[in-house]
């Protein structure tokens, strides 16, 4: 993601500090922020679930493209700089490049995702377990359409009423 960093002069370049959160879990703000140097957490919940320190990582970019609130905190670790996009997506508007470059993060990620649960899927298949809805999960995320997407979970909703895969 360094490449990233090629396409980022517009942006506001801002230094954090260690403790700083540049995102708030359930927020919206329509920001985008580019890693230039330090370490930032991303935190859902009270977990750490990433720590990021490649220079050009890239955060808040779920929330843009879903129109939706944030979906974890992101905090600096230590004193922490970055450029910050205030409208998000304008910027991706005018650099392909980079929404080309998210675009395929995210994919991996889920490349991932989808992966690690068909692994689970196939090792508790007939256990008669929670994980063997796994295989309904994998379903539901294939054939989920846009207008479904939210972030939280069926324990810990967000928003009441909302469907949940």
């Amino acid at each position: 993601m360094r490449a990233v960093l090629d396409h980022c002069s517009d942006g506001v370049k801002h230094s954090v500090a260690a403790g700083d959160t540049i995102i708030r879990e359930g927020q919206t703000s329509g920001h985008l922020f580019v890693l230039i140097e330090g370490q930032l957490d991303v935190v859902k919940g009270d977990t750490v679930v990433a720590s990021l320190t490649e220079p050009g990582a890239v955060v808040g970019e779920m929330s843009v493209l879903l129109e939706q609130p944030h979906t974890a905190t992101v905090r600096a670790a230590m004193e922490t700089h970055v450029y910050e996009f205030e409208n998000a997506t304008d910027f991706l508007r005018d650099h392909p490049t980079v929404a080309l470059m998210i675009a395929r993060l995210l994919a991996q990620r889920l490349n991932v995702a989808t992966s690690y649960l068909a692994d689970i899927k196939q090792q508790y298949a007939g256990h008669g377990t929670h994980l063997s809805m796994v295989g309904e999960l994998l379903e539901n995320m294939v054939n989920l359409s846009p207008t479904k997407v939210s972030p939280g979970s069926d324990r810990h909703s967000d928003r009441q009423g909302d469907p949940r895969i």
